[in-house]
């Protein structure tokens, strides 16, 4: 990888099924769940359940662009969530697990802008794209026992059942963009 790293900030429902999926791509160095969009500092994952801090659970993506660009890490955004329910991925419900892009220049929000206007125009989804696209402001990591979830804990019912399909639907997807001991 180069040093020069970028960051990409995506909040797309449960942060164990986000990290889960971008961590197994070609050229992310890592990737942390997370708080990102809310109104209280370094908050508890018990105080972001409330819905009442304003955070998403979140994942923060350090990405060598040579490798992947951002062009790539949001076209796997938009294909591993469903990006057109309000508050929701699934049985997860609640503006924790809401669809945004954080982003962290003007050419990000560009890119997401651009790629959200070409999912519209083609009607990838059968009802509008809900994401909000909006400028980073905060990323506070989550709780030690968050992160590497899916990896530590792949007998668990909620792995079986709700990220087994997106870690599978990611390699048949993308398959030459997984790194090789994820095939």
């Amino acid at each position: 990888m180069s040093d020069e790293l970028e960051v990409a900030t995506l909040a797309n429902g449960c942060f164990w099924c986000s990290e889960a999926i971008f961590k197994r791509l070609k050229g992310v160095k890592s990737v942390l769940p997370g708080y990102s969009g809310g109104i209280i500092k370094n908050p508890s994952y018990d105080q972001v359940c409330t819905g009442k801090t304003g955070h998403a659970e979140s994942i923060q993506i350090e990405f060598d662009p040579k490798v992947i660009p951002f062009e790539r890490i949001i076209d796997v955004f938009w294909h591993t969530h469903d990006p057109t329910t309000l508050n929701r991925q699934g049985n997860d419900v609640g503006t924790q697990y809401r669809s945004a892009i954080f982003y962290h220049n003007k050419k990000q929000k560009e890119i997401a802008e651009k790629s959200k206007k070409e999912l519209e125009k083609k009607g990838v989804y059968q009802d509008p794209i809900v994401t909000e696209i909006t400028p980073f402001n905060n990323f506070y990591e989550a709780e030690n026992y968050h992160k590497n979830y899916y990896d530590n804990n792949q007998g668990a019912p909620y792995c079986n059942f709700i990220i087994d399909p997106k870690v599978r639907k990611l390699v048949l997807k993308y398959g030459k963009d997984v790194k090789g001991e994820y095939q």
